[in-house]
């Protein structure tokens, strides 16, 4: 039996955010390089966004490289572009049939130039959608994001455009990466690190965390099903007490 017959439709998550990490340990364990695991790990990319989908999910954002990814070495950095660009190659296409928007956060500009074309072109052609908003990271670091909107914010200060004594987390919000998105409410990260890796750190506040022992490569649409269910079981306070969320 799915674990999806065991989902509650009423109480989903409308924005899930995913740290996928495990690839290069997956490859490691079956004496592979760790290229070999990011290749393997796009099906496991398929099966959580046909998941998400099927569930009516508004947002997903995935965590696909981040600004420390940089810093490996440059054949895995050389292969990483090549892999985004052969599946936003393969999968534009699905992504129409589906109903399915990709957008992207972080800082694009330093994408490869084929990656960015394709990028740009896949962004344009499922703009029409009005189904799964499937956010990508790339080249992305919340401190970066958080720092952007700092000086954008200062800027405007400077200006005469912001009273600083105005500025408040309503208005410092509007000036991040992801002003036309809620909050996620649900984290998750596969490979059983226990940490958020500089990844939505100001929109995480309130988000229920869930890690797995799973290796990216094997997260499928059960074990992404299985991390909704276990959400489904927490009570989110937001800082209140469970008397006054009965109260409301």
């Amino acid at each position: 039996m799915s674990l999806r017959l065991l989902i509650n439709n009423d109480k989903l998550p409308s924005h899930v955010a995913i740290i996928m990490d495990g690839n290069g340990r997956w490859a490691h364990q079956r004496g592979m390089d760790r290229i070999f695991g990011h290749r393997q790990g796009v099906e496991a990319v398929r099966q959580v966004i046909e998941g998400a989908a099927d569930l009516n999910i508004k947002h997903l954002t995935l965590y696909a490289f981040s600004t420390e990814n940089w810093g490996r070495p440059d054949d895995e950095v050389s292969a990483l572009m090549g892999i985004m660009v052969q599946s936003l190659t393969n999968e534009t296409d699905t992504l129409m049939r589906n109903n399915i928007r990709l957008s992207a956060i972080g800082d694009v500009k330093r994408l490869t130039a084929d990656v960015k074309v394709k990028l740009e072109e896949t962004i344009k052609l499922t703009s029409v959608a009005t189904g799964l908003n499937l956010i990508v990271a790339m080249s992305y670091s919340s401190r970066w994001e958080i720092t952007e909107a700092a000086k954008r914010l200062a800027t405007e200060a400077r200006n005469g455009n912001i009273d600083p004594e105005q500025i408040d987390e309503n208005s410092f919000g509007k000036y991040l990466t992801t002003v036309s998105v809620p909050d996620p409410e649900l984290m998750i990260r596969t490979s059983g690190e226990l940490r958020i890796s500089n990844f939505l750190l100001w929109q995480l506040a309130y988000t229920e965390l869930y890690f797995t022992e799973v290796l990216w490569p094997d997260f499928g649409k059960e074990e992404f099903y299985k991390a909704i269910i276990d959400f489904q079981k927490r009570e989110r306070r937001f800082g209140k007490t469970s008397e006054q969320l009965l109260e409301n």
